[in-house]
């Protein structure tokens, strides 16, 4: 399971770039009816049917729910004090170190979705099944931008989840998670949703493109790569991140996403995520007047905006001469009030297809005409 740090910094490289608790199940008792044991049920018909609910999807949706472990080795430099003495004569040593984390079935001839961070450079992947069989895994794919993995598996007739879509969530609804927290299997949490399209900047994490759920169900290491549920049992979400030390703060990529990711994965076993190579920070008040008392050779005279920082050498924007201070007022004729919306527009262009960025440079509004390249892998 990942864990987020916060940062104070808001500028972002655009890379435009077993055991569950179990849930008590209460049987109707074939007795005459007592009329105010009637009426008391009725009074708590509420709270019966969210325990009923909760019940019914972890029944529907948890067979398909898998527990991933992975396997690396990694080399382990000899020790630096030794190596002093004996410069290129000591054996690099080989560790072992073992992953845990969580996924779920899409199709019955063995597709599972997962992070790509419980997954990343294994060399043995694991599956588990809830009724106890175990397969070996391989991985299809995985993307470092986005945390999202296809594992395959072969095995036939298996169980599978029912993708939902996530782009009409809305916080308060009610959220389930079925994973494998600190190695307990098949553990069921219940919550809501507490946010939608939550930012990554916000979450430090400005390498990755995703605009994630927050979900107040309770997430640890090991749920990675588990569903995040609606009350139809449909799949939301991916769970895949916390931030260290908060209680209730757990993070889902939304399923619309992941299934956007996992199908290139299939398909190409990569992801070719759009990117232009600007360093960018929204514009304020504060922001203006450092900038201005710096020794950079830029005036700024607007508080509004998007500024570029910076420009990546031999990137998409550094040949169409974009330079810092420009301000970014729009993207294909779409206005541009934030971050968010300048990745949004990048991730929305094809690699290859014309991009029109209308900037504001020294007060003097100017097209810029570019196109995307693939994101490079370093």
């Amino acid at each position: 399971m990942k864990r987020l740090l916060k940062q104070s910094a808001f500028c972002l490289f655009l890379l435009v770039s077993g055991c569950s608790t179990p849930i008590k199940d209460v049987r109707n008792i074939q007795q005459p009816l007592d009329q105010n044991l009637l009426a008391k049920s009725t009074a708590n018909s509420d709270v019966n049917s969210n325990v009923s609910y909760a019940t019914r999807v972890v029944q529907q949706v948890g067979p398909a729910v898998v527990r991933i472990d992975s396997t690396r080795i990694v080399a382990i430099s000899p020790n630096p004090v030794i190596e002093r003495f004996f410069p290129g004569q000591l054996p690099t040593q080989e560790e072992v170190q073992d992953g845990l984390g969580s996924g779920f079935i899409t199709t019955t001839n063995g597709l599972i979705f997962t992070n790509a961070h419980v997954v990343a450079d294994a060399d043995k992947v694991t599956v588990l099944l809830k009724d106890g069989r175990s397969f070996q895994g391989e991985v299809v794919g995985a993307d470092s931008v986005t945390d999202v993995a296809v594992v395959k598996i072969e095995a036939a007739e298996l169980p599978v989840v029912k993708l939902g879509n996530s782009d009409n969530l809305m916080p308060g609804e009610p959220a389930i998670a079925i994973g494998n927290p600190l190695g307990l299997d098949n553990s069921v949490t219940q919550g809501i949703i507490s946010a939608t399209q939550r930012s990554v900047a916000a979450l430090g994490v400005p390498a990755e493109r995703v605009d994630f759920i927050q979900t107040d169900a309770a997430i640890n290491p090991g749920n990675s790569g588990g569903p995040l549920l609606n009350a139809q049992g449909e799949v939301i979400g991916m769970n895949t991140a916390i931030i260290e030390g908060a209680q209730g703060l757990g993070f889902a990529i939304p399923i619309n996403t992941a299934q956007r990711i996992a199908e290139q994965l299939i398909e190409k076993g990569r992801v070719d995520h759009p990117y232009i190579g600007i360093q960018m920070a929204q514009l304020s008040p504060e922001l203006r007047e450092k900038i201005n008392q710096s020794n950079v050779g830029i005036t700024i005279t607007q508080d509004r905006g998007i500024i570029i920082l910076g420009v990546v050498r031999n990137s998409p924007a550094s040949r169409a001469k974009m330079r810092p201070g420009d301000i970014i007022e729009s993207i294909n004729n779409v206005a541009i009030q934030d971050i968010k919306q300048v990745q949004q527009q990048v991730e929305a262009t094809n690699i290859g297809e014309t991009m029109q960025i209308t900037i504001n440079r020294d007060g003097s509004r100017q097209q810029i005409t570019l196109q995307p390249e693939a994101l490079p892998t370093k």
